[in-house]
């Protein structure tokens, strides 16, 4: 099994992110390509302390850039929401 750092990389910090985490208590990250949600669930239950409730997962494909004449991809990329149970919370640049 990875570590859960490996799993983990870094929390996705737009305006649509920040709005599911005051509502639902949802938080986004950006993890790696073959991790799963059981392996999602238990890193951030370990390196955040918290009880998970839910895990989604979703595939995000590069986006066409040009530079010029030359055209490209940028890279693609897996995204998860966390929903956390009632009561807990994750202080965002703490743990990461």
């Amino acid at each position: 099994m990875k570590d859960s750092r490996d799993v983990l990389i870094k929390p996705v910090i737009t305006e649509n992110s920040m709005l599911k985490m005051e509502e639902n208590n949802t938080y986004t990250f950006k993890v790696a390509k073959n991790s799963n949600k059981i392996q999602i669930r238990n890193a951030v239950e370990e390196i955040f302390d918290v009880k998970v409730d839910n895990v989604n997962t979703m595939n995000m494909r590069g986006k066409k850039r040009r530079l010029g004449r030359n055209e490209g991809r940028t890279a693609s990329w897996k995204k998860a929401l966390v929903k956390l149970a009632e009561g807990d919370s994750i202080e965002i640049f703490e743990g990461l």
